[in-house]
């Protein structure tokens, strides 16, 4: 009887051990997966901020450019390229907004790893189960 509880200890301190490696494995893929989404995003932002202020600066350029060219006209002008730009930021604010409501794939490989984690313990406590149920014999299939 003291084998089979000294069996039953070490056999439940090694999937603990087990469950304790799989958890820091997938909290370390967590966190790798949010350090790399971090440095994505501020680089997509820093890259972000340089081209609008660009775009910005030519824009105004532009239309100045064009105004002094066509001086008589300069009201109609600033007039239409006001409508322009008015008309691009609302269709830019709308594509963002439908960005921003569409789901990200953040941490997927993190949910899809607890996801089979999680399959494959199901699967082994079936297999216990089934076991238990046949009482504690094994498999006599032949091969």
């Amino acid at each position: 009887m003291a084998d089979h509880s000294s069996g039953f200890f070490a056999s439940l301190k090694r999937l603990l051990a087990t469950l304790v490696a799989t958890g820091k494995t997938r909290l370390e893929l967590f966190a790798t997966e949010l350090e790399e989404e971090k440095i994505r995003l501020t680089q997509l932002l820093v890259c972000t901020v340089a081209a609008l202020v660009f775009l910005c600066i030519g824009m105004v350029l532009l239309v100045a450019l064009i105004a002094a060219a066509f001086w008589e006209s300069r009201i109609v002008i600033f007039a239409i390229f006001s409508l322009i730009f008015i008309g691009g930021g609302l269709a830019l604010t709308a594509a963002a907004l439908r960005l921003g409501r569409r789901r990200s794939g953040l941490f997927s490989s993190t949910i899809n790893e607890l996801q089979a984690d999680l399959d494959a313990l199901r699967a082994a406590q079936a297999e216990a189960e089934t076991a238990a149920a046949n009482g504690g014999q094994g498999d006599n299939r032949q091969p």
